[in-house]
């Protein structure tokens, strides 16, 4: 039990740790364009709309500011402050927030997340990169985490 517990422990150490150093190599870009933004969300609100999922989707530039934002209808209000908060912690420290989640959920060390300003750990939001840059980022909120998560993921991959 406690050699499972330390190679836990380990693993999402090793996780987070590749996933700062992936962060810390991926330069900040020129914003996001609204093109760009508009076009993250609306395939973002398709993936939703495919799954009955009624959301807010947030895209903002890189320095966090609001750029787009939709709250589909019947979206609880408490997912607009959310899904804005998942996309500054995302664009903040150039990574998923699914990496803060995990590691509050290793426990231990990673506990420290909860004392971090900025970080939101609760999978939805994710980084928007072109050509290598940061440019933005994305947050929804509104249903489960790892649901908001596969939202997010799908108004990424127009980007690619």
């Amino acid at each position: 039990m406690k050699s499972t517990r330390l190679l836990l422990a380990l693993t999402v150490t090793a996780c987070a740790l590749g996933a700062r150093l992936l962060a810390a190599d991926t330069p900040y870009g020129a914003p996001i364009s609204l093109a760009d933004a508009k076009r993250v969300l609306v395939a973002a609100q398709a993936e939703a709309t495919k799954n009955k999922w009624n959301v807010c989707v947030a895209i903002i530039d890189a320095g966090g500011h609001l750029v787009a934002f939709e709250r589909m209808d019947s979206t609880q209000y408490g997912s607009v402050d959310v899904a804005q908060e998942k996309a500054r912690s995302a664009a903040a420290f150039r990574r998923s927030t699914k990496v803060f989640q995990d590691a509050v959920a290793g426990g231990g060390e990673g506990l420290r997340i909860l004392k971090l300003p900025g970080s939101l750990p609760i999978e939805g939001g994710l980084p928007l990169i072109v050509g290598g840059k940061v440019v933005g980022a994305i947050g929804v909120s509104g249903v489960t985490s790892a649901q908001d998560g596969q939202i997010a993921a799908a108004g990424v991959a127009v980007l690619k």
